[in-house]
């Protein structure tokens, strides 16, 4: 870490990033690659779990409107987690509402992974987000 964050405000550590997020060193580009890996792979597993709950709704022959109704569910809870999570990434959201949309991120935990997916293309998920706070926090502690 450089000087700069050693004698001013600590930097806040990331998931599986830690602080090698602020001056991108410590192995920052390969916690990248394995983070976009991860996800991308998470997100297949995932959508091999969706399917199998399709299936058996099939074989459970609940009909066409149970089918549809829970097919929009997941799609519309996914829309609303990716949604809710990219935001996550620019400003901190407000905790009632983390609380409060818990059961719907859980559901739509594919929007959730697709969209830490494609943050950690370009940064650590929640860099920006950390990066601004921390500067804006060091030039408050030195003037």
């Amino acid at each position: 870490m450089s000087d700069k964050t050693d004698t001013g405000p600590r930097p806040e550590p990331i998931r599986f990033f830690g602080v090698t997020w602020v001056d991108h060193d410590g192995g920052y580009a390969v916690r990248r690659a394995a983070v976009s890996v991860g996800s991308l792979v998470a997100i297949a597993v995932s959508c091999l779990v969706l399917r199998f709950a399709y299936e058996g709704l099939e074989i459970a022959a609940v009909g066409g409107f149970v089918t549809g109704l829970v097919v929009v569910m997941f799609a519309v809870c996914t829309a609303l987690a990716f949604r809710h999570t990219w935001a996550g990434y620019t400003k901190r959201p407000a905790p009632d509402s983390e609380s409060a949309l818990r059961g719907l991120l859980t559901i739509g935990f594919v929007g959730t992974l697709t969209a830490y997916f494609l943050r950690s293309l370009t940064e650590a998920p929640g860099e920006h987000l950390h990066r601004t706070e921390h500067e804006a926090s060091s030039h408050r502690s030195h003037p």
